[in-house]
């Protein structure tokens, strides 16, 4: 199976070469689409959020739940 990234790239490399208009106007439909569906991905915390997410990130850690910098930098090669 192929990386996120290369599939992104192979992606680009096809609308470069892509000659078709029409086809071009479907696909930028559907990203306008797909932009407008989006429901973004940073929405503000409201106070009670944060004091929870405080609280299970200290449990957590009393808890031995946590994984060390390079566990983590190693974990991420394979996403």
């Amino acid at each position: 199976m192929m990386d996120v990234q290369t599939r992104k790239l192979n992606a680009i490399k096809y609308l470069i070469n892509l000659q078709d208009e029409a086809m071009l106007t479907k696909i930028e439909s559907t990203i306008k689409d797909l932009q407008k569906s989006e429901v973004s991905p940073l929405k503000p915390f409201i106070e009670k959020q944060l004091i929870d997410r405080a609280r299970q990130s200290n449990k957590d850690y009393s808890e031995g739940k946590v994984i060390s910098q390079k566990q983590l930098e190693m974990e991420s090669e394979n996403w």
